[in-house]
């Protein structure tokens, strides 16, 4: 669970159709209990909103990643990197910005480059989108995403930032931040989610650019190189429930992922959000980055009371924060930070049913999902939440699945059976009812994939499955 649930529950609840806000309710401010969850465990579905089909909600992710792709686009000041991981960089800055930090109240003067790249035609119009990138950011260095964008009436969107991001925190770098507040009354941005106002209404999202703005200090010849850039944009419809899904080639498979408990940090690190049901997006991402075979060293983890356990997930909480939001649970500076790993790569996208899943996990690539649910809604978990994120490291034989829940109470706790029909309906619906008997939003099929950067051959035919190259 997330201590920050309001927000996350406003930020999914926009991501959901206008057209039901006017009847619908704000999330509760704090998870129903097991005990105080009233809601019958098979919920009525309003008319109008039964289960739709894949081919009701399209997915477009789009990236950039190879050499050939930083060749084109607009470069003002950068260089496409060649070689094992190509990128793009800063050759020369172009321009300068006086940037007062709004979390530290410190201005400095930064010189920056940019790469805009070409424009990507959705096929289907979009009423989400979510950006995600891989990158190096060395201490005195920062970047910033920004959409640009052309809804199907021919018209522009402002040019929205969609993160300014570093890996680190130190004296020379500037906060890791959302941006709030941005909107043209069209459309607006929800701390990492682009989304339509009203999708009944007004225009959908036609096509789009990502512009890239690399940062350095003045003189410096350090800079940002950035290895993958892309955009989920999606339409996913009203849907409060789901198609059950057949178990297919998964059933069976179980991946050796760690199991970190999210509870037993509970308290810790106050400026970070304090731990426990806070923390589950960065536990649940330390997972799955050690299981490649990645990780925090001693040193880099030295600043962790040495009386805590599991001092990695402390890592990920202080290094996925997001100053704006106040939180761990921006989801692309979660894949960010997996990123940061050697020859690691993580991407948001958004999944249409647990067969997706499965063949992720069939190739050995763990899946990352964040869903929202009563205590009624989901057997054996003990608890509810407006905001959740867990690892699905495997399915039993009978295709349910088992998921590693950072919302349990001890390291040996956190793998757990969860049904399947229970699963992927609190998983893929974008409307749900909450413990007020209210409507709230759910995350349609979000997920954070994290891979190696040369994947195998069967890693890559199960990325490319699912929209990932």
């Amino acid at each position: 669970m997330t201590h920050n649930a309001p927000r996350r529950a406003v930020l999914t609840a926009a991501l959901a159709a206008a057209a039901a806000a006017a009847t619908a309710h704000s999330a509760s401010a704090a998870p129903a209990s097991a005990a105080g969850g009233t809601a019958p465990s098979t919920l009525p579905v309003p008319a109008g909103h039964q289960a739709t089909t894949p081919d009701d909600a399209p997915v477009d992710y789009h990236g950039w990643t190879s050499y050939p792709d930083w060749l084109f686009g607009e470069h003002r000041g950068t260089v496409p990197v060649p070689g094992r991981r190509p990128g793009v960089r800063i050759a020369r800055a172009t321009g300068t910005l006086d940037y007062t930090d709004p979390h530290t109240g410190t201005t400095a003067t930064w010189e920056s480059a940019s790469w805009t790249s070409p424009v990507h035609k959705i096929p289907h119009p979009a009423s989400e989108l979510i950006s995600s990138w891989n990158a190096d950011t060395p201490s005195g260095t920062w970047i910033q995403i920004e959409l640009l964008g052309t809804y199907t009436d021919g018209t522009a969107t402002p040019a929205y930032i969609m993160g300014r991001w570093t890996a680190g925190d130190g004296p020379d770098d500037i906060r890791r931040t959302s941006v709030d507040d941005q909107t043209d009354n069209k459309s607006s941005i929800w701390t990492d989610t682009f989304s339509i106002d009203d999708t009944s209404a007004g225009p959908l999202l036609d096509s789009y650019r990502l512009r890239l703005t690399l940062f350095r200090k003045p003189g410096s010849h350090l800079t940002p190189t950035v290895w993958r850039l892309g955009a989920m944009a999606s339409n996913i419809p009203d849907r409060f429930t789901v198609p059950a899904s057949v178990p297919g080639v998964g059933a069976g498979v179980e991946l050796p992922v760690p199991r970190y408990s999210q509870n037993i940090h509970k308290g810790q690190y106050p400026e970070y959000d304090n731990g426990g049901e806070a923390w589950c997006s960065p536990t649940s991402s330390t997972m799955v980055i050690e299981y490649w075979g990645r990780g925090p060293t001693a040193e880099q983890m030295a600043w962790v009371d040495p009386s805590y356990a599991d001092p990695q997930v402390d890592q990920g909480a202080r290094y996925t924060y997001d100053y704006q939001y106040e939180g761990c649970g921006n989801w692309p500076f979660n894949a960010a930070y997996a990123a940061t790993y050697t020859d690691m790569q993580g991407v948001i996208t958004r999944l249409h049913s647990l067969n997706d899943v499965e063949r992720l996990i069939k190739a050995g690539i763990p899946v990352i999902t964040s869903q929202s649910f009563l205590a009624s809604e989901l057997d054996g978990a003990g608890y509810g939440t407006s905001g959740h994120l867990m690892c699905i490291a495997g399915f039993t034989p009978e295709g349910d699945v088992v998921a590693n829940d950072p919302a349990s109470s001890s390291d040996d706790a956190v793998r757990n059976i969860y049904k399947r029909a229970q699963f992927e309906t609190i998983w893929l619906r974008t409307k749900r009812i909450n413990a007020s008997g209210g409507v709230s939003g759910g995350t349609g099929g979000v997920c954070y994939l994290y891979f190696p950067a040369k994947p195998s051959p069967a890693q890559r035919r199960a990325l490319a499955s699912v929209g990932i190259a």
